[in-house]
């Protein structure tokens, strides 16, 4: 264990480590949203408790429910000790800094936000991006300096 409270996690410079990595994202997202689905059960059920509680006020949170729910998913996931996702972890890819630092849970969540906001844009066309940078980086990668690799 490391006295430095920064330690860095300098991501790999071998591109097999960024091979397939990709078809990996697309698959880790597809998991990570059914997650994020079936979390919003338990979630809805705490709103609707939290409406009574507050003579009705607390149902003003079921819009914005799904994204208040994806965003601490996300943000608590890739700021995590793992920096990834469940779903990345299934597939085995971690989201790296590019200046070696961790990532926290705001950049997670600002990283989430830029993929919706791009993605909402440019939706199936977000993912050519990867198909001609290096590393696969997609369009919000290189606006924050983040990169996904494979972990094995």
């Amino acid at each position: 264990m490391s006295l430095d409270p920064n330690p860095t996690y300098a991501a790999p410079q071998d591109w097999r480590a960024y091979s397939g990595v990709l078809l990996r994202r697309v698959f880790a997202f597809i998991l990570d949203y059914l997650i994020v689905l079936l979390l919003c059960i338990p979630a809805a059920i705490v709103v609707f408790f939290l409406g009574i509680i507050t003579l009705g006020l607390g149902f003003m949170l079921y819009p914005a429910l799904f994204v208040i729910v994806a965003l601490l998913y996300f943000g608590m996931t890739l700021g995590g000790p793992a920096q990834a996702s469940p779903g990345m972890r299934a597939m085995g890819i971690t989201l790296m800094r590019l200046d070696g630092r961790r990532m926290d849970f705001m950049t997670a969540m600002v990283h989430t936000v830029l993929f919706w906001l791009i993605n909402s844009v440019l939706t199936p066309l977000i993912l050519l991006a990867g198909l001609f940078t290096d590393r696969s980086r997609l369009v919000h990668d290189m606006l924050l300096g983040t990169v996904v690799a494979r972990t094995g």
